[in-house]
């Protein structure tokens, strides 16, 4: 008798473990659904406060005519979103793509150089312009940043509330528009 209350008493413990564990895991994704929600909140912070001085970046400094935020693309299955697209025809005839971040990553170079290819890809329509990238980010490290432009992008910063574009002497772009060549 006393083995089977043994049992007993161990199935009701694990019972209750298991009832602890399944209230754990729906808390856990609550707090990480509301981690995700903040994160989505500065990023849209992040993207206001970027498109008022992109805006000023892309015409002062490139010369593009028409700038556009929240640019999205869709080709059957496949749907581009970009944050800031530039273009300008005529002498100028470039596109300028901005990717803009809250905290420069190595995945986010990566991302944004996929983003500009598929934009080459998806708009055969712009096949005759130049094709540039920037990523604007609040933070990165100074080895990513480096990396950014070692990859051809320009790298624009926040000061004093305004991002800007500053790019060493050394620095130069990548018309993605042209094939890489080794």
């Amino acid at each position: 008798m006393e083995t089977n209350n043994s049992f007993d008493e161990i199935r009701a413990i694990l019972k209750e473990i298991t009832e602890k564990q399944r209230e754990n895991d729906k808390e856990i994704s609550r707090v990480a659904k509301l981690v995700g929600e903040i994160g989505n909140k500065f990023g849209s912070f992040t993207e206001g406060m970027a498109f008022p001085s992109m805006d000023k970046v892309l015409r002062k400094q490139f010369g593009m005519k028409t700038v556009t935020t929240n640019y999205t693309t869709e080709a059957g299955s496949d749907t581009l979103e970009i944050d800031v697209l530039g273009l300008a025809n005529g002498d100028i005839n470039t596109a300028v793509i901005v990717d803009v971040k809250s905290h420069l990553k190595r995945r986010d170079i990566e991302q944004t150089v996929k983003t500009i290819e598929r934009f080459r890809r998806l708009h055969p329509e712009h096949a005759n312009k130049k094709l540039y990238g920037v990523i604007a980010c609040v933070s990165g490290s100074k080895e990513q940043r480096e990396q950014a432009q070692k990859e051809g992008l320009f790298v624009a910063s926040i000061h004093d509330e305004v991002f800007e574009l500053k790019t060493p002497a050394y620095f130069i772009p990548r018309d993605f528009s042209q094939p890489v060549t080794a």
